[in-house]
């Protein structure tokens, strides 16, 4: 048989049915309840001298920016494709996802700074207002991180968004029993030193995301597939007698695509693709794949052959 170039399975169905297919709402009300939030925090974060308000007051303005990245970023990757981009915005999740957790560090590093030298001259702060004001932050973040808790397994950039919500729920329960602490025992260093913890649970919560999000956007292989199990499965599919040039990579943080050289020995290439395209989509939700069938002759002349070529 020739080379069939055969574009199949673009269903971007990826079994993600238990997440509604847009987020719009929970970033609009997220986005909004956080920006006054933020407001809040700044004013009594001045007003009560504190340092741990004024840092979680930081860290909520990235996560302000972080999600209206993402709620870009989701509202861009739901147009279609053109000429120009021809698989669509999709990629915007991914760079959105990315952005979110470089945000979040460059954040903690300006938060980690001022807590340092505010450890060796503590400022007298108003613990009962940091109390307040950091238990309004828990019904709001913790509200927040519920409306994106359904789509968090499915999608990076809903990750993003979830997790910093969760971070900032734990980070203002801190700053409550920080304000208590202060507030019975007039240890005004605990501001800046629970400022610093807060720091240390915020790098630790970002770092998976970063990481994530940096290898999606260096088209790895999406976390979740084992690309020696995809081999695997196409090498057992009836009629195949080798693969070559495989690549799975992320086409956004919700569509995975596929690319790959199917050596047959015999039978229908059509059939064989039906098999592969309805392999790769129900057993490693891959929807948009793309199968090239050749002969055992033509396969020792492929270029893209060598494991080793790109």
């Amino acid at each position: 048989m020739a080379h069939d170039h055969h574009g199949h399975g673009h269903d971007h169905d990826h079994g993600h049915h238990h997440a509604p297919a847009s987020f719009g709402a929970a970033f609009a009300v997220g986005t909004t309840l956080n920006a006054a939030f933020v407001a809040a925090q700044i004013f009594f974060g001045v007003v009560a001298h504190s340092m741990a308000l004024l840092a979680d007051a930081v860290h909520n303005a990235g996560d302000v920016l972080g999600l209206l990245a993402a709620w870009g970023a989701a509202t861009l990757a739901m147009r279609g494709p053109t000429t120009a981009r021809t698989y669509g915005w999709g990629r915007t999740t991914i760079l959105a996802a990315l952005a979110n957790a470089v945000l979040m560090l460059v954040s903690c590093g300006a938060i980690a700074l001022e807590a340092i030298r505010r450890v060796g001259a503590p400022e007298r702060v108003a613990g009962a207002t940091v109390m307040w004001v950091a238990a309004l932050g828990i019904a709001i973040n913790g509200a927040t991180a519920l409306m994106f808790m359904r789509g968090r397994h499915d999608d990076l950039n809903v990750r993003g968004a979830f997790l910093h919500m969760v971070a900032d729920t734990a980070v203002s329960a801190g700053v409550v029993i920080t304000g208590l602490l202060i507030t019975l025992t007039r240890w005004n260093w605990l501001d800046p030193a629970s400022s610093l913890a807060i720091v240390a649970v915020i790098v630790i919560g970002t770092w998976g995301l970063l990481r994530d999000a940096a290898n999606l956007a260096m088209d790895a292989v999406p976390l979740g597939i084992d690309l020696a199990e995809v081999e695997a499965a196409l090498r057992a599919l009836p009629g195949v007698a080798a693969v070559h040039d495989l690549h799975v990579w992320g086409l956004s943080t919700t569509t995975t695509a596929l690319t790959v050289h199917l050596v047959q020995a015999s039978g229908d290439g059509t059939a064989l693709i039906r098999a592969a395209e309805h392999e790769v989509r129900t057993r490693f939700r891959i929807g948009h794949a793309t199968f090239q069938v050749e002969t055992p002759e033509l396969a020792r002349t492929c270029s893209l052959a060598p494991a080793d070529v790109i």
